[in-house]
């Protein structure tokens, strides 16, 4: 069964719709930052066409990228949880965010309340997608014990000072897309580009303190490929193998 293209019907070329929604998202920039820097191409699009594009294919990109790096990732390799405060039309909400060992983003779920319910949700929809963690380390919520002694996992928490560095730091990226957005209107709209925000910061984050400079531009140039291919819906894409080390 082939694919359907989902660019089909849409005048505009893929490059440029992905290129939008790229800048969109992994940038801290405004609907209409992305429609002056495009003019600066000679690109002359409403800043309304750049929200239309990446609501349309926001998600779908995220869920490519997704799909790929799932494949990569160990089942037994240590989670990182934490929740942070978001201010949902003057109401605060929170985001539930889980970070791996290496920093990879694997899920964020936006509810509401931050009480066992909302942490079951959150624990089962990543236990779903990757399996059983080897340690998952939090802060002092009593949800996550309350919820974790439903799986039988209980003994796997583990709660210190500076253990769940990693799992606060996730949200700086977060935080600064947040500010130039200018918060949310809506619970689903918090979701929706949590989830998507999320897997291209993945995709993007090379970790350039870590590794050689060497290592880093072989990295930029492999990723920028992968995001290229993208745009494309005839040709397959060709996904990272190399692991920098």
């Amino acid at each position: 069964m082939t694919k359907r293209d989902p660019f089909k019907y849409f005048k505009t070329s893929p490059e440029i719709i992905c290129l939008a929604v790229m800048m969109y998202v992994r940038y801290p920039l405004s609907l209409r930052n992305v429609e002056d820097l495009l003019h600066e191409r000679g690109i002359d699009i409403c800043h309304e066409t750049v929200r239309f594009w990446w609501n349309r294919f926001g998600p779908l990109f995220a869920a490519e990228i997704r799909k790929e790096r799932i494949k990569q990732l160990r089942a037994h390799s240590n989670w990182h949880l934490d929740e942070e405060f978001v201010k949902v039309n003057g109401e605060t909400h929170y985001l539930w965010r889980a970070v791996d060992h290496e920093g990879e983003v694997l899920d964020s779920y936006a509810t509401k309340r931050r009480d066992k319910k909302s942490a079951l949700k959150f624990l089962r929809k990543l236990m779903k997608r990757y399996g059983q963690p080897h340690v998952v380390e939090t802060d002092k919520l009593r949800s996550y014990g309350a919820a974790m002694k439903v799986f039988g996992n209980a003994e796997r928490q583990e709660m210190g000072p500076w253990l769940n560095n990693r799992g606060e730091n996730s949200h700086q990226p977060f935080r600064r897309r947040e500010r130039a957005m200018q918060r949310f209107r809506s619970l689903r709209s918090l979701q929706k580009f949590s989830a998507v925000h999320s897997s291209v910061h993945n995709h993007f984050n090379l970790e350039h303190h870590i590794y050689s400079r060497a290592n880093f531009k072989l990295g930029r140039a492999a990723a920028l490929v992968e995001r290229r291919q993208l745009c494309s819906a005839k040709v397959p894409v060709i996904w990272r193998k190399l692991r920098l080390v």
